[in-house]
């Protein structure tokens, strides 16, 4: 929205660079899920994974520069300082100790079959500030950041160095992210200053807790967007909602389309504090938008739900289901809701409430008027909503009902 608003690009980057949870269905999930949601990008998708010898020409020349050094810390060491520091009731943080290691040494280390990580050297004083467009100013102590890892005992560089270096390529000049990274930006602003980089602004935009308040996650139900697309939540719901989680247009307006979000957005507008994925919300939005898809539409839409529900087959008439649609189209919330109020129109014997019927129909007069009703509906010609309803008002003013 950012990018459209501002009739700037937008880039896609699928930063890959963690190999263990490098899944290539994730990725596929997630282009699809923008695809859906009609976020097209103008550039892209760039994979880190494919960009690697780029990173390691930045990362050799803050080697040749004396502004990285090699770490030959085995993991089982870090973990054991880790504790102890927790221990102590100090803040686990790496000491340092491979940051002055002489060349006799290192070679040392290094006839020991150990195999170094690439940190950053961190400057020992001073402060690292930067001004948030939704936050404001934010600082931290060098001294409180620990030389960072850059580069992987497995030659892979990290998240941090690959984005820095991507950002300068693709001249990425806002970065706005989930207030979760606000703890990378000094190192990657140390990294923009090291590389002799242009410093992007940043944007840090609230978490979304669940409605108890608490990180959200799979316990409080779906959290892909694909997820909510199975469910039957249709696209401009889903952006419409999502667009809300933490920024306003203004006015107290629960229903704004695209093009409306493009034009209003600001990040002046967007809250610093989490919002909360409320899913009744998002079903009466859904609900919404659901009232002004025409019946064609709908019923395209609805079929591979009905499929699914084994009411219908791929190749049952559309021309039926546009006239089914809109029967239930105030009530139905979702796609997914359609086979529940349609289903009678497709089932030889449907599902009832056997107690129910039992207590109305034991009433004589309960009977003989659904035989009138019977007979009346027998007789209707042509068999159309307007006719059927003529008929049985016409029976309903005749019997006094």
């Amino acid at each position: 929205l950012f990018a459209k608003n501002q009739g700037g690009v937008f880039v896609l980057r699928i930063e890959d660079t963690d190999i263990k949870r490098n899944v290539e269905e994730a990725f596929g999930a997630i282009l699809s899920a923008m695809e859906w949601l009609g976020l097209n990008w103008d550039e892209g998708p760039y994979y880190q994974s494919e960009r690697m010898e780029l990173y390691r020409g930045a990362i050799q020349r803050l080697l040749e520069e004396g502004k990285a050094y090699p770490c030959y810390c085995l993991p089982e060491e870090l973990e054991e300082r880790r504790r102890e520091a927790l221990e102590r009731g100090e803040k686990p943080m790496y000491d340092r100790r491979c940051r002055e290691l002489s060349d006799k040494e290192r070679a040392r280390l290094e006839r020991e079959g150990r195999k170094p990580a690439l940190r950053f050297k961190v400057p020992l004083e001073g402060k690292t500030v930067f001004k948030d467009i939704i936050r404001g100013r934010i600082e931290f102590l060098n001294e409180e950041i620990e030389d960072f890892v850059i580069m992987r005992r497995d030659g892979i560089p990290t998240y941090n160095l690959a984005c820095v270096v991507d950002d300068h390529h693709m001249q990425i000049t806002h970065i706005i992210r989930g207030e979760d990274h606000i703890s990378n930006t000094p190192k990657q602003i140390l990294l923009y200053k090291a590389l002799g980089y242009p410093i992007p602004q940043f944007a840090h935009l609230p978490m979304i807790l669940g409605p108890d308040k608490s990180r959200l996650s799979k316990r409080h139900g779906a959290t892909s967007v694909n997820s909510y697309k199975e469910q039957g939540f249709l696209p401009e719901a889903m952006l419409n909602f999502l667009a809300l989680l933490g920024w306003s247009p203004g006015g107290n307006r629960e229903i704004i389309s695209r093009e409306e979000m493009i034009k209003e957005f600001s990040l002046e507008r967007v809250k610093k504090h989490p919002a909360i994925f409320n899913i009744d919300k998002l079903i009466w939005i859904n609900s919404h938008y659901m009232k002004t898809y025409s019946p064609a539409r709908l019923a395209r839409l609805a079929v591979p739900f009905l499929v699914r529900e084994g009411l219908i087959d791929e190749n049952y008439p559309i021309s039926i289901l546009e006239q089914i649609i809109p029967l239930v189209q105030e009530r139905a919330k979702t796609l997914g809701e359609i086979g529940r109020w349609t289903d009678y129109f497709f089932l030889e014997k449907i599902n009832y409430d056997e107690q129910a019927v039992e207590e109305w129909l034991r009433d004589s007069e309960h009977r003989r008027l659904l035989s009138l009703a019977e007979e009346a509906l027998s007789q209707c010609e042509p068999f159309t909503k307007e006719k059927v309803e003529e008929v049985l008002r016409g029976l309903a003013e005749k019997e006094g009902v």
